[in-house]
């Protein structure tokens, strides 16, 4: 005799899945409140964040006397002010991404079991960390390569700067956050070796592989298809590659921990 399922539970069951948007929606807006506020914080010290933001150039004119002192100028009344708010924001995104992270591991949480809940330290410190260290790296080595040989560049053929500050700043976010992005493949590659979609052998067999599609990737992503700047992203990637390996391989020895596999039971 088929039993027909209570109305109280599907009813349950509805209000859960609103609760659960009801907690998306709330972390959505904690994180969008942290940013706009740092924004605001930022905004206060534009002028620093926007002397910081064109030292690489700077640094790399002052190399070539021919190319002068003056480097930007621009057309629109309104662009100084937004590129001083976009510059405030993508520093307020930096800065709050470790309490953002946090809010997405707080709403994944209750999904995960117990021994899982306890790292939400340690993801937060990795997920913030990879990111903020992608951007660095980028600022000091990617951005800095590509101001000096797109500046040198310009010397040679006699050319003069006269930028404009909206499209140095998309090139400069560009660096800096598709870098930190991309330092973020071993939290990746942390979640895809839990659900059982990669593993560490298959990483390490098809290494060659792997290297090609990756100086594929860093061609196509690299700004000013500067062929300097591109090699050095290359080998960052396939060093994140190979770091993602052991996060696999990690993931993989912990579950067998916990899990060992059956021993064959003998013929009686």
């Amino acid at each position: 005799m088929n039993e027909s399922i209570p109305e109280t539970q599907i009813e349950d069951e509805r209000v859960s899945a609103w609760e659960h948007i009801d907690e998306l929606r709330d972390r959505l807006l904690r994180s969008t409140a942290a940013v706009f506020l740092l924004s605001a914080v930022a905004y206060l010290v534009r002028f620093k964040l926007w002397d910081m933001a064109t030292r690489p150039l700077r640094l790399a004119a002052a190399a070539r006397p021919a190319l002068g002192d003056h480097l930007f100028a621009y057309t629109d009344l309104a662009e100084p002010f937004m590129a001083m708010m976009k510059l405030s924001f993508w520093t307020a995104v930096f800065l709050a991404s470790p309490y953002v992270f946090y809010q997405f591991w707080a709403f994944v949480k209750p999904a995960l079991r117990p021994r899982e809940k306890k790292s939400a330290a340690a993801f937060v410190v990795a997920t913030s960390g990879c990111f903020i260290l992608g951007a660095v790296f980028a600022y000091y080595f990617m951005f800095g390569a590509l101001a000096d040989l797109l500046m040198d560049e310009a010397a040679r053929a006699g050319l003069r700067p006269n930028l404009r500050p909206t499209e140095y700043l998309n090139l400069f976010l560009y660096t800096l956050v598709g870098s930190g992005v991309a330092f973020e493949s071993p939290v990746l590659f942390y979640f895809l070796a839990r659900f059982g979609m990669v593993n560490s052998r298959a990483m390490i067999t098809h290494w060659r592989e792997a290297t090609l599609a990756i100086l594929f990737v860093s061609g196509f992503c690299t700004p000013g298809d500067v062929i300097a700047t591109m090699i050095i992203f290359g080998l960052a990637l396939l060093a994140l590659y190979f770091i993602s390996a052991g996060v696999v391989w990690s993931v993989e020895r912990s579950a067998a921990r916990v899990c060992p596999p059956s021993e064959p039971r003998e013929a009686p």
